[in-house]
């Protein structure tokens, strides 16, 4: 089953459930979707909407990281109940390891050396990775790559 289709049926049994919480986070989702759809006049495979709803959870995390240091717990409570239903729509997330033993792989492959290779590297990394790993950390992984 397409990764659209898994949350509309999720909106659907949040419905019938009656959980407006969960049903309010997927509804956001699935209008993020469309926004996208519509701005790019294509049709979003599941590749595209794991990055979507990776923006959404970025933008979870950093909400969360404010309202902790303005002491607005009812606020953190709420992104982070979202936090949650979003990251259920994420792959399996690939371990430092792993990620350190990928990034490895692309450098030797592409023969990269130094910071100055960093764009390049990055772009192939991304590619590869995308929607699977943290970019954050793979950013690290790279950068810890190229400067040995």
């Amino acid at each position: 089953m397409l990764l659209k289709d898994q949350i509309t049926e999720d909106m659907k049994t949040a419905m019938r459930a009656r959980d407006a919480a969960r049903l309010g986070t997927i509804r956001l989702l699935l209008a993020a979707v469309k926004q996208r759809e519509v701005d790019e006049r294509i049709v979003l495979d599941d590749a595209a909407i794991v990055g979507v709803v990776d923006k959404l959870i970025k933008q979870r995390k950093d909400s969360i990281t404010a309202f902790a240091s303005a002491g607005r717990t009812d606020l953190v409570d709420k992104e982070s109940a979202e936090l949650a239903v979003l990251q259920a729509y994420l792959p399996a997330r690939l371990s430092g390891d792993e990620i350190t033993a990928a990034v490895g792989a692309i450098v030797a492959g592409l023969g990269a050396n130094g910071p100055g290779d960093m764009g390049k590297v990055m772009a192939a990394v991304k590619a590869q990775l995308a929607g699977k790993a943290d970019m954050g950390a793979v950013s690290a992984a790279v950068k810890t790559a190229l400067s040995k």
